[in-house]
């Protein structure tokens, strides 16, 4: 029976193991992996440092897009990609399934829409409840001309990453080709717009912001969690780094996405109170804080086989939270994916 309260979700980090962008680039373009992550870090210091209004974290996706055209990605090869590749963090199926089943559930995330729809193929959740970046690549010719810019454009970012290259090639050289028109028409759903379809979807089915519960990992995820936790929501960093742990109010760090299952569903029956209640008393003893809870038989039995982590998040355990979930990220989905912000 589905409740009042609702749960929303990033993808990759608390659901798959996946970076799709990074891994697409890493398939498609010569040395794209180490492309994508001098990308990313540009990403980063627009958003977190230089703070450019109206640019969203998270928007490495649309960066990335000309170079991937120009290296032969179309919508069909990104699907069959996405498709063969998908990987679940342990027990995400499950969580899915069960979330779906006792509560309104939604996925808001950065990914391509290629990408979320072989997710749902793969674990049957709902495409319409899925927040997404939208693209059509074919619909944007690339002429030969400026297919060879392109492949300039990536030797010159590779020797030369330094900010102000790449200020040049995305703001200057760029938008003044044709294939230009996917930085501008593409809307990476990111950052403040994660936050805006959370918003949609408050509007959409009239529920309240403390009835929220948001679960992010990085730097796309700042504004939907601090919106939950500063709205008597639950804002969870499941294997966050420090973009994320700054703005939950919960951190778990897990092989298993079973204490999701668990957190998503006390919040559901109960409520906030319960959960951190519950999150405090795991800290200290978590066997006894399964047994204490009114926690699902099921889930407890599952929770006891994985490596898993809660704690509440306070000033005094911000920085060993961040070290130690930076750490097991980075070993649950690689150091290159689990380095990207």
């Amino acid at each position: 029976m589905l409740g009042k309260k609702f749960f929303v979700s990033d993808c990759e980090g608390p659901i798959t193991v996946n970076d799709n962008a990074f891994e697409m680039a890493g398939h498609f373009i010569e040395d794209g992996e180490k492309f994508f992550q001098i990308l990313s870090h540009y990403d980063d210091i627009l958003v977190d440092e230089i703070k450019r209004p109206g640019y969203n974290a998270g928007s490495t996706l649309k960066l990335i897009l000309p170079f991937l055209k120009a290296y032969g990605a179309t919508n069909l090869n990104m699907m069959e990609f996405s498709s063969r590749n998908v990987l679940l963090i342990p027990g995400a199926r499950a969580t899915l399934g069960l979330l779906q089943f006792i509560m309104p559930s939604y996925i808001v995330s950065t990914s391509y829409e290629h990408y979320i729809r072989a997710l749902c193929d793969l674990t049957n959740f709902s495409f319409n409840r899925c927040y997404c970046t939208q693209l059509d690549l074919d619909n944007h010719p690339l002429s030969d001309e400026d297919r060879n810019k392109l492949k300039e454009f990536r030797l010159s970012i590779l020797s030369n990453p330094e900010f102000d290259n790449l200020e040049r090639i995305f703001c200057e050289e760029i938008p003044g080709m044709e294939i230009g028109s996917l930085l501008t028409e593409v809307k990476p759903v990111g950052g403040e717009a994660k936050k805006e379809a959370v918003l949609d979807i408050m509007a959409q089915k009239d529920y309240q912001a403390c009835d929220l519960m948001y679960v992010g990992d990085s730097i796309t995820d700042v504004e939907p969690l601090q919106y939950a936790r500063d709205n008597g929501g639950i804002a969870v960093s499941f294997n966050g780094n420090e973009f994320a742990l700054d703005n939950a109010s919960l951190a778990v760090i897990s092989d298993n996405t079973t204490i999701t299952s668990i957190l998503a569903d006390l919040f559901n029956r109960y409520d906030r109170d319960m959960v951190l209640e519950f999150a405090s008393s795991f800290k200290k003893d978590p066997e006894k804080a399964v047994q204490d809870h009114p926690v699902n038989p099921q889930l407890a039995f599952k929770l006891a086989e994985t490596n898993t982590r809660l704690e509440l998040i306070t000033p005094d355990n911000l920085e060993e939270l961040k070290e130690d979930s930076c750490k097991f990220r980075k070993e649950v989905r690689g150091e290159s994916i689990g380095g990207l912000g």
